[in-house]
């Protein structure tokens, strides 16, 4: 694989400052029952990087001291790791919200097969990645089979209430383009999603959340790979919006990975470039619990326009229509 960080070290973002922490990104770990082309995390069934009970009960004793409302789980597949139900569970008995990135043929799989039963019990949100309504565009970008799975698993939740108004039980559905371009107008594409996927399917959510592809890992070894790295980043950077900045999901988030050490974002984690912090060492959560850390600066490269680009990206979707 291509590494991306050398190029994108040489920036001229913006600097930027943490506002209010509100959400605690997890990663529980890289093992996932996919490998999708576009994946940031290069996450696939062959990872064997899985958060212990040890950090996963740190991760309980941060939300409490902190009082953080959200707790955001992503992996790979985050229900593939073994305290999945017991960090759900108590999270839950605190009263925090509890969102779960679901790439949906996990629970078609056998050793999962109560597990949106489970996801629904506690009112767990449920973002889902489902890249296009259409089967021959799913199934290139994720795999042979994922786009009927797909449709199979979300057809479940909606039996269980998911995605159906007044249920309490939340469901997003999340576009990620195909190549080197962004994702169309937020707005008119949930309305697309929504007439068709109920048209063929009789599928019903509440939401779509469009996600700009990041240049890092897999994807940006691809573009490197194709030799477009260049000209996706001069795309990027041409259609910048300063407006994005104070949406930002890196001013009121923090990410932990597998092992407990904390990064601005996601795509930070995967970059491996931790939270500032004097000598350039990483923090681990446990080493946070005690502390604010709302008005440190925020570590930024040439990637960090995937998310100010156009509409703007974020875990929560586009920033601006």
């Amino acid at each position: 694989m291509h590494a991306t960080l050398p190029l994108l070290e040489k920036t001229d973002f913006p600097a930027i400052t943490r506002g209010k922490l509100n959400t605690l990104q997890v990663n529980l770990g890289y093992l996932c029952n996919q490998t999708c082309l576009h994946c940031h995390v290069d996450a696939g069934p062959r990872r064997t990087e899985i958060m212990d009970k040890k950090t996963v009960q740190t991760v309980l004793d941060y939300l409490r001291v902190q009082d953080i409302k959200t707790l955001d789980l992503t992996g790979g597949a985050p229900e593939m790791n073994p305290h999945f139900v017991y960090l759900v569970e108590q999270a839950s008995a605190m009263g925090v919200r509890i969102i779960d990135r679901c790439n949906l043929t996990i629970l078609e799989e056998e050793n999962y097969s109560d597990t949106a039963e489970f996801l629904a019990k506690y009112k767990v949100e449920v973002v889902a990645s489902l890249p296009c309504y259409l089967s021959d565009n799913v199934d290139a970008q994720r795999g042979k089979g994922v786009f009927d799975s797909s449709i199979r698993a979300i057809q479940r939740l909606n039996a269980l209430g998911y995605g159906i108004e007044g249920s309490g039980l939340t469901l997003t559905l999340v576009y990620n383009p195909q190549g080197a371009n962004l994702p169309p107008s937020q707005s008119e594409l949930e309305i697309a999603y929504k007439r068709e996927l109920h048209l063929r399917f009789g599928i019903v959510f509440n939401q779509l959340f469009t996600i700009t592809n990041m240049p890092i890992k897999r994807f940006g070894s691809t573009l490197i790979s194709q030799g477009k790295f260049a000209s996706y980043m001069q795309l990027l950077k041409e259609v910048y919006s300063e407006k994005n900045l104070d949406g930002l999901m890196c001013k009121s988030l923090i990410s932990v990975d597998w092992r407990g050490y904390v990064y601005d974002c996601d795509f930070n984690q995967m970059l491996n470039l931790p939270i500032h912090r004097e000598g350039g060492l990483a923090t681990h959560l446990s080493e946070l619990i005690e502390q604010e850390i709302s008005g440190s600066s925020i570590v930024v490269m040439d990637h960090c326009y995937g998310c100010t680009a156009g509409q703007g990206s974020s875990c929560g979707g586009a920033l601006e229509e």
